[in-house]
């Protein structure tokens, strides 16, 4: 495949724990040349630089799952609000046994990412257009993944409320950040307690290569989430918890 996108993933070992195989940095080259090819008709990504897409798009998504990347797991992650496929996407070509359900409500999103994921051979990927709210209303979703993924959707307070009730007991979410606060925190452990989890981990780290900082939050489910949560479409934001 031709152009200028180079994988670069010497440091993959000592940041992840984690390389790819050739079959999978192939799979990673391919995604970066359709997310470009799509990002001409569709809002998907302002990155668009090669070096750039592998470490905001590729290394960072990858990081917030490292803790299944040296196992063989073959659970089932929803990754909500996805978007232009982050991280879903480099997370089912990790996770080769995994299955991983993209949600998002724009419509022409989805269907771009239902052909991109056939073009990449990821049949452990399934798509979907819907709000978070409303899935996890619905009993043939609500506790029912072992991972949720959430990035750039919103306040963590109300990427909690998103996706705790779509956890199984003891399922884990991972809420992909920037900047982390002390105020942040204390009103996701309060939205956490009301929803039935709990924060588990708080991963600080810094891009390899421009240095950007991150922190991955991660929670768990360790009771089920009243009925009354998540509340109707918009209201989450509207009126967070904690």
């Amino acid at each position: 495949m031709t152009s200028g996108f180079a994988l670069d993933v010497r440091n993959w070992t000592e940041t992840l724990g984690w390389q790819p195989s050739p079959q999978q940095q192939q799979q990673f080259e391919a995604l970066y040349h359709g997310i470009i090819a799509g990002n001409q008709r569709l809002n998907l990504t302002r990155i668009t630089d090669p070096a750039e897409f592998t470490e905001k798009h590729l290394w960072d998504s990858l990081y917030g799952l490292r803790p299944l990347l040296t196992d063989d797991w073959s659970g089932e992650i929803i990754d909500i609000g996805t978007g232009g496929g982050f991280p879903g996407l480099p997370a089912a070509i990790a996770l080769t046994k995994s299955r991983v359900m993209l949600l998002d409500s724009t419509r022409k999103k989805i269907q771009f990412l239902q052909t991109l994921a056939q073009e990449l051979g990821l049949s452990n990927v399934t798509v979907a257009v819907g709000r978070a709210e409303e899935w996890g209303r619905d009993r043939r979703q609500r506790a029912r993944y072992d991972w949720a993924t959430i990035r750039a959707v919103g306040p963590a307070t109300v990427c909690a409320e998103y996706c705790l009730p779509l956890l199984k007991i003891g399922g884990k979410a991972v809420l992909y950040r920037g900047q982390w606060t002390e105020e942040e925190a204390i009103a996701l452990d309060r939205a956490v307690t009301i929803l039935g989890g709990e924060v588990v981990d708080v991963s600080a780290t810094f891009l390899p290569e421009s240095g950007a900082e991150r922190h991955c939050i991660t929670l768990q489910k360790t009771a089920q989430t009243p009925a009354a949560y998540p509340r109707m479409v918009g209201l989450p934001s509207q009126k967070p918890l904690g």
